[in-house]
């Protein structure tokens, strides 16, 4: 999945498939639950001392945030084929990068919108100051990108290809 604009979010068919049966868990069944639990804890009681009660209502809302978020998404998703093995950096791609030119300090990353972030590969938005610099660059090619503090860091494109996870 990957960005591919500010409000459309590129998908795989299976990433579009497990984000709608998620929304309809948290739509459906999840709500249900958070709503027994949030019953059980008021009837104990005092409800302003009612631990029970508070973290049910503190997940209920992280839930319906993630509602909300699952609903825009897909209401903005395109659901298309991985972008093609031809060495240009774009959402959906692995990229390695080397930094100021040394090719023993690099950097692998998939390109994509946070919601395919996971703990096997760190993930950088297309939206991002180093997404937005390496965007669209070739293999074998340099980039450029503001860090936080405002000055400009330059790395080369070592590899870019598609997302295989």
């Amino acid at each position: 999945m990957t960005q591919t604009s500010e409000n459309v979010t590129w998908l795989t068919q299976e990433a579009y498939n497990q984000l709608k049966a998620e929304l309809e868990y948290l739509s459906g069944p999840a709500r249900t639950e958070i709503a027994k639990k949030i019953e059980a804890a008021r009837e104990e009681g005092d409800l302003r001392e009612n631990g029970g009660y508070h973290a049910a209502k503190e997940e209920q809302g992280k839930q319906e945030l993630r509602v909300r978020q699952l609903t825009q998404l897909l209401e903005n998703a395109q659901v298309g084929e991985a972008p093609a093995d031809n060495g240009v950096v774009k959402p959906g791609m692995v990229v390695t990068i080397a930094f100021d030119g040394d090719e023993d300090d690099t950097l692998t990353f998939l390109m994509a919108s946070r919601e395919y972030a996971s703990a096997d590969i760190e993930t950088y938005s297309p939206q991002s100051p180093l997404g937005t610099g390496v965007n669209g660059k070739k293999v074998g090619e340099d980039a450029e990108y503001e860090l936080p503090n405002g000055k400009m860091a330059s790395v080369k494109i070592i590899s870019a290809k598609p997302y295989q996870g």
